[in-house]
């Protein structure tokens, strides 16, 4: 993912692109290429991701009572083809797509947050809880069925997880009496870790992502700094 300049940035009701990267709309099936240069190390990162919806939801869930932060599951669940000529790899399986969107930068509207979503036998749960900027807490947790239909559900209980490499603090929900356990930890930033976890969620055994936010730490100029040795910046 690369910064680039307004001028690089065409959208319009079924593309979106960013210089020569972008998501398009075939007929049912969201199409993502990627063309970009890695960083640190630079080379080149070439592919085609398919995202296959099963369904489309149609809610947006506001995150504050000024509705100025919102989150929108777009495909719950769906099945998804990744193709990468640069590296050459390519793999399918189920996945899950969604979008945070608003009127102002996340850093302005929340210190911190925990998210997880669980593909479940019949539903789609996902847990979202965290801290508004203020200091006020939030939190959601639904179930969305194979139709996109969705429900409130109570949060499970609370757990705790062990502290990332960059001790970003993470937590979750689990069914009580159960234990969440980190699987693997696929992304470990100085404010961001993403991670799979084995857990106990609504009765059923599952595995869910998981990701963990810090966007008090994301403000700080020392992290600001560091920001364009991971996400090359291009003026052009």
């Amino acid at each position: 993912m690369t910064e680039r300049g307004a001028a690089r940035v065409d959208r319009s009701a079924d593309h979106f692109s960013v210089g020569p990267s972008g998501l398009s709309w075939d007929g049912d099936t969201l199409v993502i290429d990627i063309a970009e240069i890695s960083a640190p190390l630079p080379y080149k990162v070439r592919g085609t991701v398919r995202v296959r919806p099963e369904m489309i939801g149609t809610t947006a869930f506001a995150l504050d009572p000024a509705r100025r932060h919102r989150w929108h599951p777009v495909a719950p669940r769906a099945h998804v083809e990744v193709e990468m000529s640069h590296p050459g790899v390519r793999w399918s399986g189920s996945g899950y797509f969604d979008s945070n969107f608003g009127d102002e930068p996340l850093e302005d509207g929340f210190d911190d947050w925990h998210w997880s979503r669980a593909h479940m036998k019949n539903d789609v749960a996902v847990l979202y809880e965290g801290r508004r900027r203020d200091g006020t807490p939030f939190d959601l947790a639904v179930k969305l069925d194979r139709q996109g239909r969705w429900h409130d559900v109570v949060q499970p209980a609370k757990a705790r997880l062990p502290r990332t490499g960059w001790l970003v603090k993470r937590a979750t929900r689990a069914d009580e009496g159960s234990t969440p356990r980190v699987i693997k930890t696929w992304i470990d930033a100085p404010f961001y870790a993403r991670s799979k976890l084995a857990t106990r969620l609504f009765g059923e055994d599952v595995e869910a992502v998981h990701e963990s936010l810090s966007l008090a730490r994301f403000r700080s100029p020392i992290v600001q700094s560091m920001l364009p040795y991971r996400m090359p910046r291009a003026f052009w």
